[in-house]
């Protein structure tokens, strides 16, 4: 059975669309679920791991209202997250992820708070998830739920194009 992540890259080849990532909590591991499938050079440029606030605000242009007003730890941010990596790399989607892995809290916020963020033509939105388990299980959780949720997003940009 073809995984999510091949079913994402297929979707993306078959439309002529791109794909970046901007991760926080995640560190890296969707950018590698978005290449074990061979191809994926065809449809995802590349990411960044911005987990310093920092990072996200100089390369991802998250802005400084943003950060000050809802925290790193929202669904504000894992948006503009998503737009930053767009625009920075020009594809045609972003995708993002920011939260807790955990142990403790950040923000005030426990760890499983997770945000993702969705950004394309015409879309911008964040999905808010609350995890349980380990930091490792909701780091994977997170990478899980990121890719379905792009999987459910291209079906519906399919539907709307064709």
């Amino acid at each position: 059975m073809i995984d999510v992540a091949a079913r994402v890259h297929l979707t993306l080849r078959a439309g002529g669309h791109t794909i970046s990532s901007a991760e926080s909590l995640t560190g890296g591991r969707l950018a590698v679920k978005l290449t074990e499938t061979p191809g994926a050079s065809e449809t995802f440029l590349g990411g960044v791991v911005t987990y310093a606030t920092e990072l996200k605000h100089n390369l991802l242009e998250v802005s400084q209202d943003v950060i000050d007003e809802h925290g790193v730890v929202s669904a504000e941010c894992a948006k503009a997250m998503a737009v930053g990596v767009r625009k920075m790399t020009g594809a045609t989607y972003g995708v993002s992820t920011t939260g807790v892995a955990g142990p403790g809290e950040q923000e005030g916020k426990p760890a499983g708070t997770v945000f993702v963020g969705l950004s394309g033509p015409g879309l911008l939105k964040a999905i808010e998830l609350e995890l349980g388990g380990d930091r490792g299980t909701i780091q994977e959780l997170t990478v899980q739920q990121a890719l379905s949720a792009l999987e459910d997003m291209l079906g519906t940009e399919e539907i709307a194009i064709g």
